[in-house]
């Protein structure tokens, strides 16, 4: 079995594949730069939606007295960072949800990307509550047209469904998706749609791994 990742992965989970006789092509769909912002922000409670904005903003040293985030690793790496972790939810949806219903009175940052997704802002907007945005880090679509045959290919992200079916059509591979939300920007292109039972690259490489064993 031959699979694309959109997204280079680290040695450890390159791995995973190996071990089970998958053949990688990868490439990184998806180009990520930091934005330079206001190092003297005071966030009584701030919203962190990806590790790459957590890693913004402890490399700015941006001050944090409550975080509330999105997946995991993030967690982990607030956390390991010095960082005081409320609540984490595995996606932004129901993190929104969560502060709208425990802490409306409250006001929050918003650290976030230029193509952040609308979900979260516009749950709390519709409950009056405020909320910062400040924009960390930029992703731009690193368009490139893929030549080789692969049997599956994995997204991590919306942003890296639109990049490569810019360039490239879906046709009959398996996709596996990271989670909810890049499963049903998927659902435009495909319906072979597998989704990770947690949104960490791991479980998306267990995922393939499975399905591997069945064909």
């Amino acid at each position: 079995m031959k699979v694309l990742s959109t997204k280079i992965l680290t040695q450890d989970q390159k791995q995973i594949l190996k071990d089970a006789s998958i053949k990688l092509i990868e490439y990184s769909s998806i180009q990520i730069d930091f934005s330079p912002f206001d190092e003297d922000i005071i966030a009584d409670n701030a919203i962190i939606t990806s590790q790459n904005a957590a890693k913004a903003v402890i490399d700015k040293k941006i001050l944090i007295r409550n975080c509330y985030c999105v997946g995991e690793k993030t967690k982990s790496f607030l956390e390991e960072n010095g960082q005081n972790v409320n609540k984490m939810k595995q996606n932004a949806s129901d993190l929104a949800h969560f502060i709208s219903k425990n802490l409306n009175n409250e006001q929050f940052w918003y650290f976030c990307n230029n193509l952040r997704r609308d979900e979260l802002p516009s749950i709390l907007k519709a409950q009056n509550i405020k909320i910062n945005e400040v924009e960390v880090y930029k992703t731009s679509l690193n368009f490139q047209k893929v030549n080789e045959a692969f049997d599956a290919i994995l997204f991590f992200s919306p942003s890296g469904i639109e990049s490569f079916t810019n360039q490239n059509k879906l046709k009959d591979q398996a996709v596996f998706c990271i989670g909810n939300t890049t499963a049903q920007a998927a659902k435009t292109f495909t319906n072979n749609i597998h989704t990770a039972s947690k949104p960490t690259i791991e479980h998306v490489l267990q995922q393939v791994v499975k399905y591997s064993k069945q064909k």
